[in-house]
């Protein structure tokens, strides 16, 4: 019975312990199904990539070729021969170099997306292509190791089951003859109980009949007793044999299945993921890279894009009525410069070219400018409130148009809802209702604006008129024999220059007013002023009166700028001749300083007596201007952009652009290095700018005799002394401390008493100080309203 129960479980157990292998079996085919099928997804995955890529690439080459078209659909038209300077000038207009800079956006755009294109395939794809070939490869490899490994694990679990069989089956020949022995054992006993017995009942018998009958039992029982005994010995060496064999079995059985189990354990554990590793060698990290390359593509492609987006912003922002409407008269001066005004014409040898305030037409005369002052009362009161009507429209005009409308980031906001996206689109600002009706009223407002500026225009040419008329009857009327004394002569606007004046009038006098009212003025000479100033100014100057004499300080600053500027623009021949053009270019070429300033006055030395002055002058000025750059924000590099075009013209035939960055270069090593570039006044004598923007006169007098502003004051003040019956002197007061630079002019400080004897120059006063008779600077001082009038 134990036999067949034991041969039972034996076979359960081998049963079992073929399920288990036969999971396992199974579980190695799945994975190396898994890893396939990963292989096949990651391919795929790859290939995928390169379809997109591939596609992306023509659509990003098809999206390049449609900007370019564009672009030069509209470059073609400023490319066009007809009406080319016109389009050549008009760059310089901010709306157009808006519209340039649209268009090279466009093309910058067709680039990029072409680079963009050719990075997909020729970078990124074949990166895809060798990271597919790769993987395959490795995957290969790696299946290899991995083939190798699970059967080197079914063969562990082969092994286990050969030395389990082999310790079943010592271990149920130990059990046999375990069993055989104990068998033994009890025939032993049984034999040895049947003697014992024998020997009770044969006890009475006599001793001779029995104890023959006894020997041959005894010997029988002992042959019997002796058999069982071997039979016995036998079969305990045999259970001890067994035994051995399957405790050795056992052993081995349980030392194969711990080793079986660690295999298995780190098969599962530990070769799994190194074979998953092997499969994944540099994919990652390839993968990884070849995206990047997508980042870095798609980012600078960004990064290129706002760039030129920043430069149409910054365009934007400097989009500038005003710059624009002053960079048009500057390019057409021959166009929008006034014409010559208009000489007498005398008929039949009449020379009289003057009004005539003599009696009779006198009081006709003083009648008709009263009436003409009157009229010119009310109709400047109605102009300024026409004024003031038509620039409150402006202002509303200017609100309606300067309308923040632009900012559409609301169409932006995406959301997983289409509905989403359309209703916000649906309420930009151009689908409103109320654009019609905003439309209409700026129109509205528009036509009320033009019939005020037409109002106004009419009453200002008006009053032009009156006013022309009214200041020439009040001139003629008012003329008389004025004394030196007198100080109405302060007040004059009217200055006649000198045929053999070394510097223009309007030279010397518009350097004099910036350089005591403009000297901290914010961006002059690039700040654009009133055109209508300007030519007020210029016509004033043309007449040969001086709208700048005197301390008014009424005047527009960057409008006497732009005279001063306007002026040099206008020489029929530029300050700069063109046939030293060249030989100034190569001066600019040289890195040292001060070498360079050597040569510029080497070329500057051939010009004319009269060019060096006035640049002398100029440059003086300029240098001067610069020392307040913190204030004014012009530096020589600001001032010579501003300067650069007005005195030196680039000739016909040479790269304009390229051409005028070395002539502002020249123009700011002039204004830093002037003192070492011109003449000193004894080298060459002539009117310099002094720091007050006065004009100190070196220039030879019309005797022959060199004389300075303390010699011809001298000859006023022995004059002055000689006619003290005649003139009252003033009194003034020092605006500012003075330190007198020669032996004549008095020093003070601030709030001193000043008495004024007369004029000695437009900058300078005969007068005394402390009971010191000297020059008294007329920049430093105030002079008492009370005493002039």
């Amino acid at each position: 019975m134990t036999s067949p129960a034991k041969f039972k479980k034996d076979k359960e157990i081998i049963a079992e312990y073929d399920t288990q292998v036969k999971e396992i079996r199974a579980q190695l085919t799945e994975q190396m199904k898994c890893l396939d099928q990963q292989c096949e997804l990651r391919v795929q995955l790859l290939q995928d990539l390169q379809d997109f890529f591939r596609k992306k690439a023509e659509i990003e080459m098809d999206y390049s070729r449609n900007l370019e078209k564009l672009a030069e659909r509209f470059l073609a038209k400023t490319r066009s021969t007809k009406d080319q300077q016109f389009k050549k000038d008009q760059n310089v207009l901010s709306p157009v170099n808006c519209w340039n800079l649209l268009l090279n956006q466009v093309k910058r755009e067709s680039r990029d997306h072409t680079t963009l294109s050719d990075i997909y395939l020729n970078n990124i794809i074949p990166r895809f292509v060798q990271v597919s070939e790769d993987s395959g490869r490795l995957f290969k490899k790696s299946k290899e190791v991995g083939q190798q490994l699970q059967d080197d694990l079914m063969k562990v679990l082969n092994e286990l089951y050969s030395v389990m069989k082999t310790y079943h089956m010592y271990n149920a020949d130990s059990i046999s003859a375990q069993s055989k022995l104990k068998e033994a054992e009890k025939q032993e006993e049984k034999q040895i109980g049947k003697s014992v017995k024998q020997e009770d009942r044969q006890t009475p018998r006599s001793p001779d009949s029995t104890a023959n009958v006894r020997i041959e039992e005894k010997h029988v029982r002992r042959s019997s007793v002796k058999k069982i005994e071997k039979m016995k010995e036998k079969r305990q060496a045999k259970y001890t044999e067994n035994k051995l064999k399957a405790i050795k079995a056992r052993n081995e059985y349980l030392l194969a299945l711990e080793a079986t189990n660690a295999s298995v354990f780190k098969y599962y554990i530990h070769d799994l993921s190194d074979l998953i590793d092997c499969c994944d060698l540099g994919y990652h990290a390839s993968l990884n890279r070849a995206l990047r390359t997508f980042l870095s593509a798609e980012l600078n492609l960004e990064q290129s894009k706002h760039e030129g987006l920043d430069a149409i912003e910054n365009a934007v922002e400097n989009l500038d009525a005003t710059s624009d409407k002053q960079r048009l008269m500057e390019m057409y001066n021959n166009v929008f410069c006034p014409p010559m005004k208009f000489e007498f014409q005398p008929h039949m040898g009449d020379m009289a070219s003057q009004l005539c305030a003599q009696q009779p037409v006198q009081s006709e005369l003083v009648q008709r400018c009263q009436q003409l002052q009157s009229r010119l009362s009310t109709l400047k009161i109605e102009n300024e409130e026409v004024k003031k009507t038509m620039e409150a429209t402006l202002q509303t005009i200017q609100d309606i148009v300067t309308v923040e409308d632009f900012d559409v980031s609301d169409c932006f906001q995406y959301s997983n809802s289409m509905e989403s996206v359309k209703s916000t689109v649906s309420e930009t600002f151009m689908s409103k209702p109320s654009i019609a009706k905003r439309r209409a009223n700026q129109q509205e407002t528009e036509q009320f604006y033009f019939t005020k500026m037409k109002e106004y225009l009419e009453g200002r040419n008006l009053i032009t008129k009156l006013q022309a008329k009214h200041d020439l009857l009040q001139k003629t009327l008012g003329e008389s024999q004025r004394t030196d004394c007198s100080l109405a002569r302060r007040s004059s606007t009217v200055r006649k220059q000198d045929s053999s004046q070394a510097i223009p009038l309007v030279v010397e006098s518009c350097i004099r007013f910036i350089s005591r009212h403009g000297l901290q003025h914010e961006g002059i000479f690039r700040v654009s002023g009133s055109q209508v100033e300007v030519n007020d100014i210029k016509n004033a100057f043309e007449r040969g009166e001086d709208p700048l004499a005197g301390d008014q300080n009424d005047h527009d600053m960057d409008s006497i700028a732009g005279v001063l500027k306007l002026y040099f623009r206008g020489l029929e021949h530029p300050l700069f001749p063109k046939d030293i053009f060249h030989d100034l270019m190569a001066c600019v070429t040289m890195d040292n300083l001060q070498e360079r300033a050597l040569h510029i006055r080497k070329v500057l030395l051939v010009l004319p007596k009269t060019t060096l002055i006035i640049m002398r002058y100029l440059f003086a000025f300029l240098n001067h201007l610069s020392q307040f750059s913190e204030e004014n924000m012009m530096d020589p590099y600001n001032l010579a952009i501003c300067f650069g075009p007005s005195l030196m013209s680039v000739p016909e035939g040479h790269d304009q652009v390229s051409c005028q960055a070395h002539v502002n270069e020249l123009i700011k090593t002039i204004i830093i290095q002037h003192e070492n570039i011109f003449p000193s006044p004894r080298e060459l004598e002539g009117p310099v700018y002094s720091r007050g923007g006065s004009m100190e006169d070196y220039c030879d007098s019309p005797h022959g005799d060199t004389t300075s502003v303390e010699d011809s004051t001298q000859d006023v003040t022995a004059e002055h002394h000689t006619s003290d019956d005649e003139c009252e002197p003033i009194e003034a007061i020092a605006k500012f401390d003075y330190v007198g630079r020669t032996a004549r002019e008095l020093s003070f400080k601030k709030g001193a008493s000043l008495l004024l004897y007369q004029r000695a120059s437009d900058d300078w006063w005969e007068g005394r100080h402390n009971g010191i008779d000297g020059l008294i600077p007329h920049q430093y001082i105030v002079v008492q309203d009370t005493l002039i009038s």
